[in-house]
C-alpha cells in the first residue's frame, strides 16, 4: 500500500469524506432543485382549470319533486334524468327485477340505500346518443312507462333498464350521493 501524501490527507475530513464528494452532493441538489423548478410548472399548467372544476359536479334539490314526477337537469353538458318514483313503480321495477334483460340491472343497483324512490340518470340514449322522452309531464314514455327513445325505437322502464329497441345498455347512473335527504350532488 502506497504511504498517503500529505495532499490527500487534506481532501480528506476526519470521517472519511472527500471534498469532491460534496461537490457532487451539492451539484446534485442544486441539479434536483433546478428540475423541479421547471417541470413543477409544465405539469401544473396541465391540471383543469376552475370552469372545468365547477362544471364536474352538479347539485339538485329533489324535495320539491313529487311521486311519479321527473325533472331534467344538466350535467356536465348532458341531461340528466331525476325522477321520484312511486310506491307501484318501485314494486313494479323489484318485480321486474328478475324478468330476463339485455343488459340485467336491480333497482337496488341503481337507486341509493335509504333512498329507493329517487333514480338519478343520464338522459342519453345509449344506442346513438339522443335524448330519450319521458322526463317531461305529457312525453311518450314508451312501452314499459319509462322512457322512449324516438330516434330509434329503444323503451326503458322505469328503472332506466333497457326493455325494448336498439340500446345496448341501460341509461347510465352517474356516480352521486345525497348531500341531506334532499340535495344529491352528481359527480
Amino acid at each position: 500500500m502506497a504511504p498517503e501524501t500529505a495532499a490527500t490527507t487534506e481532501l480528506t475530513t476526519a470521517d472519511g469524506v472527500r471534498r469532491r464528494d460534496w461537490i457532487h452532493v451539492a451539484a446534485l441538489g442544486t441539479a434536483g432543485v433546478g428540475a423541479a423548478s421547471v417541470l413543477f410548472p409544465l405539469i401544473s399548467q396541465m391540471a383543469p382549470s376552475q370552469d372545468v372544476l365547477a362544471a364536474s359536479t352538479t347539485e339538485i334539490d329533489v324535495g320539491a319533486i313529487q311521486p311519479g314526477q321527473s325533472i331534467k337537469a344538466t350535467f356536465r353538458k348532458q341531461p340528466l334524468f331525476v325522477k321520484r318514483l312511486t310506491p307501484e313503480e318501485i314494486a313494479a321495477a323489484k318485480k321486474d327485477d328478475a324478468v330476463d334483460m339485455r343488459d340485467p340491472a336491480a333497482l337496488a343497483e341503481r337507486t341509493k340505500e335509504g333512498h329507493e324512490d329517487v333514480l338519478v340518470t343520464m338522459g342519453v340514449c345509449t344506442h346513438l346518443g339522443c335524448v330519450p322522452l319521458g322526463a317531461a309531464e305529457g312525453e311518450n314514455k314508451g312501452e314499459f312507462g319509462g322512457y322512449f327513445c324516438p330516434c330509434h325505437g329503444s323503451h326503458y322502464d322505469v328503472a332506466g333498464r333497457i326493455r325494448k329497441g336498439p340500446a345496448p345498455k341501460n341509461l347510465l347512473v352517474p356516480e352521486y350521493e345525497f348531500k341531506s335527504d334532499t340535495v344529491i350532488r352528481v359527480g
